[in-house]
């Protein structure tokens, strides 16, 4: 077992930073918005998690995002490019704010306490079995699932602590006879034949690489060849286009994000329950009012949302909910 790195003071050969003001980004906002499920606040500001095959702690001091990479690698260029990639910090966040605040005052009053808030670049494969799981769950539930799923499927990588990381599975390894019956076992109910039956869908048709591929056609083409896999519907959809396949303009609907179009915004909106058209509609509505990050806005507001919930909730279970209610 390593130690937790928690301080570059404590290993300043192994930790290298990048400049990163929180304007651009705040850790403690993206890592702990349901965007990704797999990242682990192990000491106070030190999130530690996996990411493209490797175990990394990530905080935040000064105006630079300092990270470390446990294993035998040294954090060098490459290891920037990764980080680099998966924030997507070439995006300018205060200027989409400045300009999503001019066109909405609602987000101007209410992005004013939540800088920093920025959509990640995940890996497709991760991002779409991880999200059929997000279905009538909670952000607690979910994480723990998704732990069970890496441990029991995924390559074992190190171990941190007395925390053991697992890489995510590939979509062969959750493909095969026995995996439905073994998440079954570790808790996943009717999600187990979804989780298998897309993973078998990707490995035996499009291939992890054809999933990738998607980020290079319209929004419309990519939701519609991700509807087609057992267990996504158009909410999981969107959350993929938006999160690991380039789609910014992509915005995720539950029933939290349809209240907030209805009581906040007064959209006036031609369904009473979300049904597939309510998705289109409270979509347009917000592309038309944010443009094409309007995805993004969303996640600032739905973050936004998450913490008022957290605050009046407190330890009960509203606080833990997230993107799958």
């Amino acid at each position: 077992p390593m130690a937790l790195r928690d301080a570059p003071s404590t290993c300043p050969a192994l930790w290298r930073w990048l400049r990163c003001p929180q304007a651009e980004l705040r850790l403690d906002l993206v890592l702990a918005s349901g965007q990704a499920f797999r990242w682990q606040e192990l000491s106070p500001g030190a999130w530690t998690g996996v990411l493209g095959g490797r175990v990394w702690t990530l905080l935040q001091e000064r105006g630079r995002l300092w990270y470390t990479v446990y294993g035998e690698e040294t954090p060098g260029p490459d290891t920037d490019r990764v980080l680099h990639d998966y924030f997507q910090l070439g995006v300018r966040l205060p200027a989409l704010y400045r300009a999503w605040g001019a066109a909405d005052p609602i987000f101007r009053k209410t992005a004013a306490a939540f800088p920093g808030v920025r959509v990640l670049r995940q890996d497709p494969v991760e991002c779409l079995l991880s999200f059929i799981c997000t279905s009538n769950n909670h952000l607690a539930r979910i994480a723990a699932m998704i732990e069970r799923l890496c441990q029991a499927f995924g390559r074992r990588l190190c171990c941190v602590g007395t925390r053991p990381f697992h890489a995510f599975p590939s979509p062969e390894a959750l493909a095969g006879a026995e995996a439905e019956a073994k998440l079954r076992a570790l808790g996943f109910g009717y999600r187990a034949r979804f989780v298998c039956g897309t993973a078998r869908a990707i490995a035996e048709g499009m291939g992890s690489e054809g999933l990738c591929r998607l980020r290079a056609v319209p929004y419309a083409e990519a939701r519609s060849v991700l509807c087609a896999l057992p267990g996504v519907g158009t909410k999981v959809a969107d959350c993929v286009c938006l999160m690991a396949l380039d789609k910014a303009e992509a915005v995720p609907v539950d029933t939290h994000v349809w209240h907030i179009a209805r009581q906040r915004y007064g959209a006036t909106l031609h369904a009473r329950s979300l049904t597939a058209r309510m998705h289109q509609e409270i979509g347009d509505f917000f592309r038309e009012l944010w443009g094409p990050y309007a995805g993004w806005a969303q996640a600032v507001l739905f973050c936004a949302e998450l913490r008022r919930g957290r605050a009046a909730a407190g330890s009960g279970s509203r606080a833990r909910r997230g993107r799958g209610r």
